[in-house]
């Protein structure tokens, strides 16, 4: 299963990974699996006892051996410390259990989560298209693997009460014994022939679940542009209808695996039935004794659970299947099975490894930057950026500038490694680059993306999110950033809980946070997508002013990239990259591609009006500290 042209290759491949992934969950915490597994099967054996018990008072009770009144007395305490021993071992695996439990789904969660953190290869082309569908595959599929992995301790605990089970039942009556086998067998044949239709029916259901938790994220966090449109009753009816699809699929997995219990349920009552007819004509030629058959009805209700068992655990593997499936396709291209389940630690009781306190020690500053002939292609419509030459030299303020879909995103996005090149190298210092995405990383390089993301935490912990900075190098990013005086009239400053997405914060506050927060980590090469989007023109020119002077002085990123096509940007810039429909129509300083670029000169005179009409706005408003648009 290596790769994703390669997860789905077949029905023994999928059960093979999945194997693998229930081998090594079970040695997640293999001193707690071991021993609370041996009380569950302990607790699914020791009814042999019971039906011994139940023998023996039952033929005292009939008469049907010689017992004192004593022995008698004695058998039933025998049946309640025997009950009472079983109830104690079930609160004792309950105690020990969890500790597995959580610790095997942790181990699945800790590795996917790292492989989409810190994998080789973009995590944007494995991402699902929502946050709703990750959290769903987390949720769920893991469930699933841990279910499958939990109900093998069960299986075998039926087993061995069935192996024992039949012995003793064989010494009694052996033709009782052998009819008791054949509905059990049916069960195990009919689970089988299920196994492919379970498998489809289960992946559709997960996946429908997933588009419905997708959609609820989707409209929390649209909930304004929601209500502005008046578009309430549009969405109820959207997360009705995948409501109804998700329910018929829904209905139709458990219809499968209810038709499954049923069967293995009716299992008992055949059993019973069958133990009756046979039973009568013994019971009165005295080959079979009233407790033989206490003994063989309190084992038929025990016995019942291996086929019940065994059925669940044949439709868990192909559940388990597409959970494996489903998983690792959130991972790394070169990432499978084996390194969804490697056993990564999970401290239970113990201090976790320590935080990151200073920042790791590097031996390559930044001289040259480099990208040759960078394709990238999002369709078969060829939309995108093709062919893109650039070098950023240290020291350089570099401009990428282009009109609305020209490719500037798609093009620091690819430098940066978030998204898949079609062709294309990247170099440092001359060095080729093999995996830019997990290499172009604090301190080499930041990057404050057009679409800011904040948490719903403290505005500090959104600016370091676990990098070691002292304060005073905290208080220089915000400064740099010209969010100092934002920070000010905060009523609990950098503790102020800038909630979900920052909402709390306006739009040139969130951007400018993020662009702290990329300043923060002292880097090589500063990287900023449109930044301007939501600040004023002066805003905007405080902030490149303070970081030029950083610069200068050692206290900033010496090196910026920059996408903008605000006048601020481009006056400063030592080269500018313009791009058009995905391609570089011009590459040059300001003043030389306004005389050798339309492109340019069309850009500049829009932005020009642009600004003009944000001075004659910004005249009939009163002035206020930090204001932006």
């Amino acid at each position: 299963m290596k790769g994703r042209g390669t997860q789905a290759v077949s029905g023994r491949g999928r059960h093979r990974a999945v194997w693998l992934v229930i081998g090594r969950l079970s040695r997640v915490n293999l001193r707690r699996y071991v021993g609370g597994g041996l009380l569950w099967v302990a607790f699914f054996v020791i009814p042999l006892v019971t039906g011994l018990v139940l023998q023996g008072v039952f033929d005292a009770i009939s008469g049907q051996r010689e017992v004192s009144l004593e022995s008698a007395l004695w058998l039933c305490a025998a049946f309640v410390a025997v009950e009472a021993v079983r109830g104690g071992v079930f609160w004792i695996a309950l105690s020990v259990w969890p500790y597995w439990w959580i610790g095997a789904g942790t181990t699945l969660r800790a590795n996917t989560l790292r492989s989409i953190l810190t994998a080789r290869g973009p995590a944007a082309s494995r991402l699902p298209h929502s946050s709703g569908e990750a959290v769903a595959r987390f949720r769920d599929d893991v469930e699933d693997l841990v279910v499958a992995t939990d109900n093998i301790v069960d299986l075998i605990g039926a087993a061995l009460f069935a192996a024992g089970a039949f012995a003793i039942m064989a010494t009694i009556d052996p033709v009782i014994t052998v009819v008791l086998v054949l509905p059990l067998t049916i069960i195990a044949v009919l689970n089988r022939l299920l196994r492919g239709v379970i498998t489809r029916v289960h992946r559709q259901a997960r996946q429908l679940g997933a588009v419905v938790t997708a959609f609820i994220g989707e409209t929390f966090a649209g909930v304004l542009a929601i209500k502005t449109a008046g578009a309430e009753g549009a969405v109820l009816e959207r997360l009705r209808e995948h409501n109804r699809r998700r329910r018929h699929a829904a209905v139709k997995d458990r219809l499968v695996m209810d038709m499954l219990d049923t069967a293995n349920s009716a299992t008992v009552e055949i059993s019973i039935g069958l133990v009756l007819l046979l039973a009568t004509p013994a019971m009165r030629s005295g080959d079979f004794t009233v407790g033989d058959f206490a003994l063989f009805t309190s084992y038929v209700g025990w016995l019942t659970m291996l086929p019940r068992i065994l059925g669940r655990m044949l439709y868990r593997i192909p559940q388990g299947a597409v959970a494996t499936e489903r998983l690792s396709r959130l991972m790394a291209h070169h990432e499978d099975a084996d390194h969804l389940s490697r056993l990564s630690g999970v401290h239970f009781r113990q201090d976790p490894p320590p935080a990151l306190t200073q920042v790791p020690p590097r031996t390559d500053p930044l001289d040259v930057f480099e990208a040759r002939d960078i394709t990238v292609l999002h369709d078969d419509a060829g939309h995108g950026v093709a062919g893109v030459d650039i070098r950023i030299e240290r020291g350089s303020f570099t401009v990428v500038t282009g009109a609305v879909g020209a490719g500037k995103t798609t093009l620091v996005r690819a430098l940066l490694g978030m998204l898949p090149l079609e062709r294309g190298t990247v170099s440092w210092n001359g060095q080729p680059v093999d995996d830019p995405g997990t290499f172009l990383v604090p301190g080499r390089a930041a990057y404050a993306g057009q679409v800011p993301r904040l948490f719903s935490e403290s505005l500090r912990e959104n600016l370091q999110l676990g990098w070691p900075v002292e304060d005073g190098k905290l208080r220089a990013a915000i400064e740099l950033a010209a969010l100092e005086e934002d920070v000010a009239d905060m009523p609990e400053g950098l503790e102020t809980v800038v909630g979900s997405r920052g909402v709390r914060l306006s739009g040139g506050q969130v951007q400018r946070s993020t662009a702290a927060r990329a300043l923060v980590r002292s880097p090589d090469l500063l990287v900023v997508d449109d930044l301007s989007s939501a600040l004023d023109v002066e805003t905007e020119q405080r902030l490149w002013d303070r970081i030029s002077e950083a610069a200068g002085d050692g206290g900033g990123p010496s090196t910026v990239l920059v996408v903008s096509h605000r006048r601020a940007a481009l006056e400063r810039a030592d080269q500018i990259v313009v791009l058009d429909r995905g391609q570089v129509v011009g590459s040059g300083s300001l003043d030389e591609l306004l005389s050798t670029s339309p492109e340019m000169r069309r850009l500049w005179s829009e932005e020009l009006i642009v600004e003009a009409e944000e001075h004659s706005t910004a005249s009939l408003v009163p002035e206020s500290p930090g204001s932006d648009h």
